[in-house]
């Protein structure tokens, strides 16, 4: 066998791939990530960085948790695909262990393959419960970059370049009850709503306004729809970011941590939305393929197995250490949040700092609008991590009062 003169470096071929995420290339450098282990990743030269972003919120298991790891290789050496109009064993357990863990009056689950699919999925699943298409959807909010989920995704950058998108989409003031009001009427098919804006800053939801919404659709005929794809699942120390608001939805949208890491989404919902669906209304032919579901019942079983509880204490403990020792700088205005999502708003850009972050101290951190440094670690992470991650970023923001 002669072995060619031109060898191929996957490395370059790697880092030459371009994303189109805003920032990313430029904040990012050349780092090529090739492994992980608990709350770490490590690049091609074996270097070690914090991850407080779980991958964009997704590994919430950290990497190469071994009831995720187990559970994926049995699965794909067993049946990695199946059809959905075959039942499924592995497919069945999955939903079985989804639905125990939602709200009783929440019955019935589509399968889909990501958040932003997931959100298409409640858009027409309330379009036609109601048999209207008016969504109201809140300012900052980000829901996903899909037509649909673009549509009621509020910042123009992400939807300027391509209107027009679909039609009849009001945008309120998040926590605004009186601007809420004015904007639900009897041609609302939904309010779509997260409970804490993420990507939009980390805003918390204020309890007045989130059970105002609840209370408007109610009376006004609409379905209140709940973004639940980065706050689900222990995420805010809770199994989902609603039950601190004892609202009742009627469809939420799941992703992110569902499947620990691995792609997958999910639309749950009440048998009256059933009702109105019929038979192609939706489909999905990766959507509750075994492999996904094999991860999706792994990560259930460890989050049921006292991490959500964990994850509530771990995330007092990062937003004390980080208020004792940055909360009365200067360039800090607030510290929010919620568990394990965290947002520490700045007078300034949060990009170059995340740069440092990432270059001098090796902990990678996201931006959540143009001034917030989100927090989004698994919720494994221990005392030793938060020590870490709060002496890194005490070291990277400017220490004036």
């Amino acid at each position: 066998m002669v072995q060619s003169e031109q060898t191929l470096d996957t490395t370059d071929a790697v880092r030459n791939t371009q994303s189109y995420e805003s920032g990313v290339v430029s904040r990012r450098g050349e780092t090529v990530m090739v492994a992980g282990e608990g709350c770490w990743m490590i690049d091609s030269e074996g270097q070690r960085y914090l991850d407080m972003t779980s991958s964009q919120g997704v590994a919430m298991l950290g990497y190469n948790h071994p009831a995720l790891t187990t559970a994926l290789q049995e699965q794909a050496g067993r049946l990695h695909a199946c059809p959905n109009f075959f039942h499924n064993d592995t497919r069945a357990a999955f939903l079985q262990a989804l639905i125990a863990v939602t709200p009783p009056h929440m019955t019935r689950a589509f399968l889909a393959n990501s958040g932003a699919e997931a959100i298409d999925g409640a858009i027409k699943f309330a379009r036609l419960a109601t048999g209207r298409t008016e969504i109201v959807a809140a300012r900052n909010s980000f829901h996903g970059r899909t037509v649909g989920a673009l549509s009621i995704t509020w910042n123009p950058k992400y939807r300027r370049k391509f209107q027009p998108l679909l039609p009849d989409v009001e945008f309120v003031h998040f926590n605004d009850s009186d601007r809420l009001d004015a904007a639900v009427s009897d041609r609302t098919a939904a309010v779509v709503l997260e409970v804490i804006q993420a990507e939009g800053g980390v805003h918390v939801g204020d309890a007045d306004f989130l059970a105002a919404a609840q209370r408007f659709c109610r009376e006004r005929g609409a379905l209140l729809v709940i973004d639940e794809v980065q706050t689900g699942f222990g995420r805010t120390g809770r199994w989902f970011g609603f039950e601190h608001y004892n609202l009742e939805p009627d469809i939420i949208a799941l992703a992110k941590g569902l499947g620990g890491g691995f792609p997958m989404g999910a639309v749950v919902y009440t048998s009256e939305v059933q009702e109105s669906l019929f038979s192609g209304a939706h489909g999905s032919t990766f959507g509750g393929n075994p492999l996904a579901c094999a991860a999706g019942v792994a990560a259930l079983g460890v989050y049921r197995d006292g991490l959500i509880e964990h994850a509530e204490r771990a995330g007092c403990r990062l937003r004390d250490a980080l208020e004792s020792a940055i909360g009365r700088r200067r360039v800090v205005r607030e510290i929010r949040g919620r568990g394990l999502i965290i947002g520490i708003d700045l007078r300034t850009k949060a990009v170059p700092f995340l740069k440092t972050l990432m270059e001098e101290h090796r902990v990678l951190a996201l931006p959540a609008g143009s001034t917030v440094l989100r927090l989004l670690p698994p919720l494994i992470i221990g005392d030793d991590e938060i020590a870490i991650a709060v002496e890194a970023i005490a070291s990277t923001l400017p220490s004036s009062a």
